[in-house]
């Protein structure tokens, strides 16, 4: 740092203040703490199966959770696949672009599985997805 000699003689040194910077970092924190998006739980204990590759998808739609018994939870409630169906069909006329995440228990029989994806697609959903556990 340089240092600056006053009119009486003395050095004075020059400082840097450090509260500008401080500011900027907590306005940063405070927006990445407000702006962070939080995980839903859908209220299922669901042990998914663990996939050997693919990516993570990020979905913004409707969670669909089949635990172990074959048991379809949709919005925290449990429905039946004509209930599904009509509850699928409500979301889809409020948003056409519609993504559905089925969350699958990896006790769930394969064909229970199938049918609800059957479902899905045949109500025009185009953005499917099954999730899985990370490798």
């Amino acid at each position: 740092m340089r240092s600056r000699l006053n009119l009486n003689g003395a050095e004075e040194e020059a400082n840097i203040d450090m509260t500008p910077m401080l500011d900027v970092v907590f306005i940063m924190l405070i927006f990445f703490i407000v702006s962070t998006t939080f995980v839903r739980d859908e209220g299922v204990e669901i042990n998914r199966p663990t996939a050997t590759s693919g990516s993570e998808a990020r979905s913004q739609g409707v969670i669909i959770a089949i635990d172990s018994q074959g048991q379809i939870w949709f919005d925290r409630a449990q429905l039946t696949l004509d209930e599904l169906n009509n509850a699928l069909l409500l979301q889809l006329a409020e948003k056409s672009d519609l993504s559905v995440l089925i969350k699958a228990d990896l006790q769930t029989p394969t064909g229970d599985l199938i049918t609800v994806l059957d479902k899905v697609k045949a109500l025009g959903v185009v953005q499917v997805a099954v999730a899985t556990q990370a490798p």
